[in-house]
Formats: C-alpha cells, structure tokens, sequence
C-alpha cells in the first residue's frame, strides 16, 4: 500500500458541516485513524469521540497528526489546504468547484513545503482493511495486490468493484482529481507503486483531455517494471465540447482517447476497450 497506512494519523478539516460530519464517521466505520477535527469557532466540542480545534496549528500542539482531509467549501479552501501544507505530510482535498488560481497557489505551496497533495476534486484514497481518507464506498474494495490511479471518481468504484468481484484485491485506490490543476499526478504514484512491495500491478484509468495520460505511457516505458493495464474514457466525446471534469476537453489531436490509447499501446500497456475487460486483463498479466 502506499500514502495511507497503519501510520497515518489524519485530521478532518470542515469537520462539523454536513459533508464533514457524513464522511468522518463513514472514515471511522472503516477504522481510519482519525485524530482530530477542525473548525474555527467549534474548538472544545466533540464528534464521534474526536476532538475538534479551532485550527491546525493548535492540533499539531496536543495531538500527533501527519495528514489532513479538507472538507470545507471552495471559497475557504484554499485557506484550509495552506494551512494543513505547512504542518503535515499529506493532505487530500475534497472539495470541488475550487478556483484553478487558487489551485496553482496551493500547488506551488506544497511543492515548496514538500507536501503531498491529493485533489482538488477527488474521491481521495483508500488501502483496502487498513482505511480511507475520502468519501468512496468502502464495501466495493477488497485488500489485494493491484494499485489504482484515475482522474474519475465513478470509473474508480465502477473498476474497483469489478476486480473485487473478479476476486482480484487492491492495495491502493487513489483518485488524483479531475480538475486542470491537481497536486500528485498519474507519475508521481506510477513511482510509488512501483516501490512498493504489497503492489505487483497497476491499473490506470484515464480520461479525455489533457495529457497526462500520454507522459504517463512515457513514464511507464521507461521506468516500470510492473504490468500496467489501462481504460480511457470518452472515446466517443467530440471535438471541443467540454464533458464532465473541468479537465476534459480535447483540443485538436491533442488530448483525444485515440492520442492516450495509442501511448499507451507503444509504452506496452495494456489498454482496455470497456471496464469490464480490465480483470482480464489483469489475471492474464499477473
């Protein structure tokens, strides 16, 4: 597994609001080992048992804590995820409909700090038995040996709950976030998943627009050992019409299924023609 393991210590910031609240305890059901809450203002109170501060400076001096998941809403968000970047290691945004100047600053900040940041936009991340920072279900997911990476939400359940069915466990799912601007990209978990022990292959899922998909097919050819199978979305999107995710729009050749799937093939990916396909794909390569 990589990023969320029995040493994550996570706290919930926008702890207290409706989508909060929902999905610390959904968190906790899963044993997530969540720390902390914070919300300006509710410092003292409780939720479920754990303590809420007023910020994340005042956690970090009662409480140990490394990550953070931000549930607050786009206008603060940026405030949030400053915030948690200058105290702790990892730190997952929810939060969608954030503005991409914003989303540049926070990137920036992090990357200066040497923060890892998953999202904005994301369903987050989930090591099958060990817990979740995000709001995915947790019952389609079954502890195993293939590592997921997707910039869809739904595709991430609709793969994960076919390999589960399939009998064909996961050690990490991750959502890296569907926005133009996101922190941790399809590369720089390609890397950690090829480090990583309990990991001996990869699904990525892919989607229209961008290219991301297509550095990477280059990544992957040049540096993972591991057999890699793919899916890309949107085979069937026209031309310069913007579908779903603030990323997906495609803009002459570039960014186009045929260019990502293309990529992939001559990396030696294995690409998928539907998700159904993919636990196939998987059993044949493993």
């Amino acid at each position: 597994m990589i990023l969320l393991d029995k040493d994550t210590k996570c706290l919930v910031q926008g702890i207290t609001g409706k989508q909060g609240s929902f999905h610390t305890k959904q968190m906790l059901d899963y044993n997530t080992n969540i720390v902390a809450g914070v919300t300006p203002g509710k410092g003292g109170q409780t939720f479920e048992g754990v303590p809420i501060f007023n910020s994340v400076e005042e956690v970090k001096e009662e409480v140990n804590v490394n990550s953070s998941i931000i549930f607050v809403p786009a206008k603060f968000a940026k405030d949030a995820a400053f915030e948690s970047i200058k105290h702790l290691d990892l730190v997952v945004i929810i939060s969608e409909h954030i503005p991409v100047h914003d989303s540049m600053e926070i990137m920036n900040y992090a990357e200066k700090m040497g923060t890892t940041v998953i999202g904005p936009n994301t369903p987050g991340i989930i090591s099958p038995n060990i817990g979740k920072l995000g709001i995915m279900p947790t019952h389609i997911f079954d502890k195993g040996n293939v590592g997921v990476i997707s910039r869809s939400g739904t595709l991430t359940y609709e793969v994960a709950s076919q390999l589960t069915r399939a009998g064909i466990g996961q050690s990490t799912c991750i959502g890296i976030g569907g926005d133009p601007v996101t922190g941790t990209n399809y590369i720089d978990i390609l890397k950690r998943f090829e480090k990583d022990d309990e990991t001996e292959a990869i699904v990525l899922i892919g989607e229209i627009g961008g290219n991301a998909e297509e550095k990477a097919a280059k990544f992957i050819k040049e540096n993972i050992s591991k057999p890699v199978v793919s899916y890309i979305a949107g085979i069937t999107a026209p031309p310069g019409k913007r579908m779903g995710h603030a990323g997906a729009i495609i803009q002459g050749d570039s960014g186009t299924a045929k260019s990502k799937i293309n990529a992939l093939s001559e990396a030696g990916v294995e690409v998928a023609s539907m998700p159904s396909e993919i636990s196939t794909l998987i059993k044949k390569s493993l």
